[in-house]
């Protein structure tokens, strides 16, 4: 697995997470963000169940491009 990096939340501060990258064997989007708050995973859960094997993450409104530009690679990663 390769992974591309897109871009991290430019106000972090300590330059850490949130983080967008794109893989470019299978153009899959790969996410880090923040843990959602109990009340958030609640309201997730009325549209069904979370696996174990998944988890409900937030990425800010301010990632909005970032997550564009990943889209925009990825759809250039497919091979068709």
């Amino acid at each position: 697995m390769a992974l591309r990096f897109i871009a991290k939340d430019p106000n972090t501060g300590t330059n850490e997470s949130p983080t967008v990258w794109v893989d470019d064997q299978n153009a899959d989007l790969v996410l880090q963000g923040w843990t959602v708050d109990d009340v958030t995973v609640a309201e997730c859960l009325e549209t069904g169940s979370i696996p174990e094997h998944e988890a409900v993450i937030r990425i800010p409104a301010r990632m909005v491009q970032a997550l564009r530009e990943a889209c925009d690679v990825a759809e250039g990663t497919i091979i068709r």
